[in-house]
């Protein structure tokens, strides 16, 4: 049982175990009875934690679930939670300490996709709730849960949800769970993210697949053309090439300030991330460019028979799969358009191009810096770790802007992740330290949240009844 203090016992342990285990994979089509799956076990695990109101809510593609337990008060703020209970895909032969839906709990963490993204971050959530409000006693604050079940396929029905179900999603404040802590030593506190462009650019140069050994030095080769492009899209200093881009680019100190008095290493940054070398845009830190700059990334590349051996063929076709990551305060539809522009033009005779934009876009977000709400949460972190909290952000991106417009909430963050989690890659696992951190934490925010003056009285979702 998660007791006082932050303390997650070996029951708890289990629980999220098994919901590891259910390989809620969004992005394989032959996993979706496992997503509904782990959809349902969510709902029942609210019900049995104490929520009067916990549900699947369906969509055309997979399901959200949904919680909504009330407050005594009825002038007790409302917390709408947000995160997501997909994983991203797996290659098991790329596993060596446990299969991906086979977790294991070994020195102090548990392995297995989803352990840290994001399952271990919702299950924090439930833990403190247990912990602060009781089996039947009510939280100090109405909180209101929405795990969507297609984040790591871009969301793609987050609006419908969103829209469809307004009267039940409104909320006082906005907590993102599917970010990253900077590490178990040092308290932090995330307050910006940066959004995302994702687009598949597509090059032709012929009909079909030429034999080479009839047009080799004669034929347009697609796939040299591609290459050429990404080449152009990055300048020797780091500096993405789309006209226009940095126009909109805060400047770093004004997206988060004392930035620079973040203790950072160098090395163990690299060893816990994997990287070789640390790159990106000369004249900035690594946690500059993580946070407060543009980056551009090519995601996939393609070309030629990838189900054969070459057999001497000229490729007809190339294509590259692009990941823009934004800061504030770009938008991302403008960013689109200036992606659109930049290949407007590069092109060149001889040559076909094609450009599809992801419409799950998504756009960069910063939490209002004199709100009480951050107050309470930077209060409950500087409890939990027994330190002063400090500001970073996070490199990846969320819908914060989306539910922030859709809510007309502000947006806060809180995750259990750390950058040696493994997310997306082979061994995923979470600290088991982290999550103890995070429900002392997530604890002392529940009653931080219910004892500030600006957020009680009558509002708009408060004291909705489940």
């Amino acid at each position: 049982m998660a007791g006082q203090a932050g303390r997650v016992g070996a029951n708890d342990l289990a629980d999220l175990a098994h919901w590891v285990g259910v390989a809620s994979v969004s992005s394989d089509a032959r996993r979706a009875d496992d997503v509904r799956r782990s959809a349902r076990w969510l709902a029942r695990t609210m019900s049995r934690t104490g929520f009067p109101r916990a549900e699947v809510w369906e969509t055309p593609g997979l399901p959200a679930v949904y919680g909504c337990w009330s407050a005594a008060d009825p002038d007790a703020p409302v917390l709408l939670v947000y995160s997501h209970h997909d994983v991203h895909a797996v290659e098991p032969s790329e596993w060596h300490v446990t299969a991906p839906f086979a977790p294991l709990r070994r020195d102090g963490r548990l392995y297995g996709r989803g352990a840290s993204d994001a399952k271990g971050q919702i299950m924090c959530h439930l833990w403190a709730l247990r912990a602060r409000a009781g089996p039947r006693s009510a939280p100090p604050v109405t909180v209101k849960y929405l795990i969507e079940g297609e984040e790591e396929i871009g969301s793609v029905h987050m609006a419908d949800l969103l829209s469809e179900h307004a009267a039940d999603l409104e909320a006082d404040v906005v907590m993102v769970s599917d970010s990253m802590l900077w590490s178990l030593d040092e308290p932090t506190v995330c307050v910006v993210v940066r959004g995302s462009v994702t687009a598949t650019l597509t090059v032709r140069g012929a009909r079909r697949d030429l034999h080479s050994g009839a047009v080799s030095g004669a034929a347009a080769n697609a796939a040299f053309e591609l290459c050429r492009l990404l080449d152009l899209l990055v300048d020797g200093s780091g500096r993405i090439t789309l006209p226009g881009l940095y126009d909109a680019v805060a400047d770093p100190g004004t997206v988060l300030a004392g930035l620079d008095s973040l203790p950072f290493d160098l090395t163990a940054w690299l060893e816990d991330t994997g990287t070789f070398e640390a790159a990106g845009e000369t004249g900035f830190t690594v946690p500059q460019r993580l946070w407060t700059r543009p980056s551009a990334e090519v995601a996939r590349l393609t070309a030629g028979r990838t189900d054969a051996p070459a057999l001497g063929l000229v490729p007809a076709r190339a294509s590259a799969d692009l990941l823009f990551r934004l800061v504030p305060d770009q938008r991302a539809d403008r960013v689109a358009d200036q992606l659109r522009a930049w290949l407007d033009e590069h092109r060149r005779p001889g040559f076909t191009y094609d450009l599809e934009v992801s419409s799950t876009i998504s756009d960069p977000y910063r939490t209002p810096c004199d709100h009480p709400a951050l107050a309470s949460l930077t209060r409950a972190v500087s409890h939990a770790y027994g330190a002063p909290a400090r500001y970073i952000g996070n490199g990846g991106a969320t819908p914060a802007a989306q539910l922030a417009r859709a809510c007309d909430a502000p947006v806060l963050f809180f995750g259990t992740g750390l950058p040696g989690d493994r997310w997306h890659a082979a061994e995923e696992r979470v600290e088991i330290e982290a999550l103890r951190l995070g429900v002392r934490t997530l604890a002392c925010f529940l009653g931080e949240l219910a004892s500030e003056p600006a957020l009680r009285g009558p509002a708009h979702g408060r004291g909705t009844s489940p």
